[in-house]
């Protein structure tokens, strides 16, 4: 026999409008949605029933495996602390994020992403996560090694995005010094002399990898079908490089020349939840909201704070004009989703999966009630 379940009396949230009625789930996908209360069912009393949220770019797993420098969690357990987190942020697909190409001053040694990969397969296996797990590889293309890290993922079906990236100084997120400096030699506790060692090193490196490595880590997501993402372009001739590429979604663009191009060029423009929670960059770089007032704002990832992606959506809703709650939402939910080719979710309509979040908000910040996943309640 079919599982059944209704859920009524809630605000839904479409990608074009919000409808005040129920819907029906049936065998883990969404049966059909009718106006009005029905006589059965769970009562959601008024509460906004949204598509499960789509997240592209969140850091927060390392966070959890590296909670100190040099201390390393297990990883199952940091996985499932993550995965609790996400789910009750309202995020029922997430993309973790695991960083490849090493230094002498960053990243992890071949191997150890890895390892995570593994593990996180394993608790998928082992019912232990809550929301759906895929794995997004970014690839520092100015390291020396990050083609021999990628070939440890060369044939993984979790892999389903890729970012290049470049934070060499002087040029994308670091166009300025005073970025550069700020993040490498002052919080570092840099001597002036160690300071530019450590610069000359990085253009160098860059100068001798960066357009190599984009080449062949392009290559080999276009024979299987990966998404492609740039990472903080600057300028057009950036952008029209990442559409030589095939790129699909421009990750935190540092311009709005960069995301203008990008956006007329049929990229997904991504920026961060927080940017928008915030008001700012925490780096110094342009303002979400400035992107969201001009068009040209497509996709929110939480970055570093999974609940900001609740969050963002209705502060962009109340404060942009332009932008009502189902755009605003579908920042969040379809349009990642269609970005990454992912087409059975995202939205609330008959036959996608029933991945959706039960949110009041009584005022100001949301509150994440109750969320499903295929069905299945698991917050």
């Amino acid at each position: 026999m079919p599982k059944e379940q209704v859920l009524t009396n809630a605000r839904i949230v479409l990608e074009d409008r919000i409808l005040d009625g129920s819907v029906l789930i049936r065998d883990g996908r969404i049966a059909d949605i009718s106006e009005g209360a029905s006589a059965a069912g769970e009562d959601f009393e008024g509460d906004y029933l949204l598509p499960g949220l789509v997240e592209l770019h969140t850091d927060h797993l390392e966070a959890h495996y590296s909670p100190r420098p040099g201390v390393r969690w297990l990883k199952i357990a940091a996985i499932q602390a993550h995965d609790a987190q996400v789910v009750t942020s309202g995020i029922t697909t997430v993309f973790d994020c695991l960083r490849l190409g090493s230094d002498e001053d960053s990243g992890f040694p071949k191997g150890e992403m890895r390892s995570m990969a593994d593990a996180l397969a394993q608790a998928k296996q082992e019912g232990r996560l809550r929301a759906d797990h895929l794995i997004h590889l970014r690839c520092e293309v100015s390291t020396a090694d990050v083609l021999e890290h990628y070939e440890d993922f060369r044939n993984d079906p979790q892999v389903r995005l890729v970012s290049l990236m470049d934070h060499a100084p002087g040029q994308r997120q670091f166009q300025t010094m005073d970025q550069y400096t700020l993040y490498y030699k002052t919080k570092r506790g840099l001597t002036d002399d160690a300071f530019a060692a450590f610069i000359e090193r990085q253009q160098a490196l860059s100068a001798r990898y960066a357009t190599p490595h984009r080449n062949a880590l392009a290559k080999a997501c276009a024979e299987r079908g990966i998404t492609v993402a740039s990472h903080d372009d600057a300028t057009v001739e950036h952008v029209e490089e990442s559409i030589g590429y095939g790129i699909r979604l421009a990750e935190f663009p540092t311009s709005f020349e960069a995301a203008e191009a990008s956006h007329r060029a049929g990229l997904s423009v991504l920026m961060g939840a927080p940017n928008i929670v915030r008001g700012k960059s925490h780096s110094g770089n342009i303002a979400a909201r400035d992107l969201a007032k001009r068009g040209v704002l497509d996709v929110l990832s939480s970055d570093y704070v999974p609940f900001s992606l609740i969050h963002a959506p209705f502060i962009l809703a109340d404060e942009v004009e332009s932008i009502g709650l189902p755009e605003a939402i579908a920042m969040v939910t379809a349009t990642p989703a269609r970005t990454v080719g992912l087409e059975d979710r995202g939205r609330i309509a008959v036959g996608l999966r029933a991945d959706i979040a039960r949110v009041r908000r009584p005022e100001g910040i949301p509150v994440v009630r109750s969320v499903w996943r295929e069905g299945r309640r698991v917050a």
